[in-house]
């Protein structure tokens, strides 16, 4: 029988392996009704497979889960469901051919009409734009990522975990979720906040669990820890030094930095939404562009890099001009892009770490090989100048964590050998620590003379890697803001359009 003052979940002594290895090692925590409980950790420390644990998808080798007081162990979601507990994956469970209606009501008992009015109500609460008619075949990742969040609110979850849900949401998008997750704790949902955004920790949660190695290795109330203190969790002994932190601009090295040599000139560029875009990216720049989902970032992206055609504009890298050349003899000639999604542009998910790195220099040699020892040499650098985590070269690249696999992404463009490389979302999903080292390879890649162009939804991330920020709003380029003009504030207010200026 339920006791309902106990908490809405209580965890106690869980320990996992696969494989001899293991996972977690005796992980306890609990979440009370009304709560906000973070949970922050590298990759491979064990977050995902505990909330796996929770929600039905692995059992757990020993240990205990209780739920309202009831001891309970799911063999399946829907078991989980049943009992409340529902869980917002990082990367989106989408049905392409279906529509987003079908996709948020797809095993959900009731009449339609009823469900369809619910959906509408949540959509209308948390202030998003979102047809329901639309086929899901058309939705960006961050429209993937607010059905999945839509679908828990809809099953009316008491114990919601969301993996990450901010890493593909604009601004706006965020503060409606915020908002409408204190709501929900107001009336007695308890929310597992997986993030590895810590200031969002301090924004939203009560309490916060590190995970490390598969073992908490701090605990307690968010009023209890500083943004050091958390990090330093996170890290092995005296590895902190290290952090990257986001209130410090410590990639800036000089207040008044002088760009001399252009690297990427674009000149009136128009295509699928955006147009008469111009600007000058140098050598040894980090260039940022902000803006909210929709502003057309990553369309720009792609036609720079060749992927979708423009309509009119020229660009030109070094004084050559790039117009009509392919995405490959652009990368030949110096540019590479990092693509947002990694999953279905960034990697080989069946193929080995050797093969990803090796696999954009193919051209260099006559035929589709590359001798072995020469492949092994150049995999083995880019592995290790990135430090990505791994049991060996011929690991397949969808047994590495997410930050590792974004990695070998950078790992294989930097293999081409690149004079200009362009970031789309470098660092979505992927942990605090795994963040800090993709800051700290910019930095280096700045340092020696590359030119970057980063998008990013990450105010604090443009803030801190950008020497220039180009501000984007519905297709436009609408402010151009120097070091000393670069905050959060003009940022947002630029991207939401309550300034009207447009850079001509």
């Amino acid at each position: 029988m339920e006791n309902e003052t106990a908490a809405l979940l209580q965890i106690e002594k869980v320990f996992k392996q696969f494989s001899g290895v293991p996972v977690l090692r005796g992980v306890s925590l609990s979440l009370q009704k009304g709560e906000v409980h973070a949970i922050v950790g590298g990759n491979g420390a064990g977050k995902s497979t505990l909330m796996k644990i929770i929600t039905g998808l692995y059992k757990a080798d020993s240990g205990s889960i209780f739920i309202k007081g009831v001891q309970a162990a799911f063999s399946n979601t829907n078991e989980a469901h049943q009992h409340g507990v529902y869980l917002v994956p990082q990367e989106p469970l989408i049905f392409p051919n279906m529509s987003v209606e079908e996709n948020i009501l797809i095993g959900l008992p009731g009449k339609k009409p009823v469900l369809k009015e619910k959906v509408q109500k949540i959509i209308r609460r948390l202030g998003w734009n979102l047809d329901l008619n639309q086929s899901a075949l058309s939705l960006s990742i961050a429209e993937q990522q607010l059905v999945e969040v839509i679908r828990g609110l809809v099953r009316e979850a008491e114990i919601l975990i969301l993996d990450e849900p901010t890493s593909t949401l604009t601004f706006g998008e965020i503060a409606s979720l915020f908002k409408t997750i204190k709501n929900l704790t107001a009336e007695g949902l308890g929310v597992f906040y997986i993030t590895h955004r810590i200031t969002e920790i301090f924004t939203l949660a009560h309490s916060v669990s590190v995970l490390r190695d598969g073992v908490v290795s701090a605990q307690g109330p968010v009023t209890n820890f500083s943004y050091e203190g958390i990090l330093e969790g996170l890290m092995p002994g005296g590895a902190s030094k290290n952090i990257v932190h986001p209130e410090k601009h410590v990639l800036r090295e000089t207040d008044a930095p002088v760009f001399d040599h252009p690297a990427l000139s674009v000149e009136e560029l128009s295509g699928k939404r955006f147009s008469s875009i111009s600007f000058t990216l140098h050598q040894g720049e980090v260039v940022g562009i902000a803006g909210v989902v929709g502003a057309g970032r990553t369309e720009l992206a792609e036609a720079i890099f060749g992927l979708i055609p423009i309509e009119q504009g020229s660009i030109q890298m070094g004084g050559l001009e790039l117009n009509g050349l392919t995405a490959r003899r652009r990368i030949n000639k110096g540019m590479v892009y990092v693509p947002e999604d990694r999953h279905s542009h960034g990697i080989f998910s069946i193929t080995t770490i050797e093969k990803n790195v090796t696999s954009t220099i193919l051209y260099r040699l006559k035929g589709f090989f590359l001798p072995f020892k020469q492949e092994k040499k150049i995999a083995s650098k880019y592995v290790e100048d990135l430090k990505v985590k791994s049991s060996s070269m011929d690991q397949e690249l969808k047994d590495l964590s997410g930050g590792n696999q974004q990695k070998v992404v950078l790992a294989k463009y930097l293999a081409a050998t690149p004079r200009v490389i362009i970031f789309d979302e470098p660092t979505r999903g992927i942990d605090a620590n795994a963040r800090n080292d993709i800051y700290k390879i910019i930095h280096e890649l700045k340092s020696k003379g590359l030119a970057v162009l980063l998008i990013s939804s990450d105010i604090e991330e443009i803030e801190k890697l950008s020497d220039r920020v180009l501000v984007m709003h519905e297709g436009k380029l609408v402010k151009t803001l120097t070091k000393s003009e670069i905050n959060s504030d003009t940022i947002t207010k630029w991207a939401f359009g309550v300034n009207k200026e447009v850079i001509m």
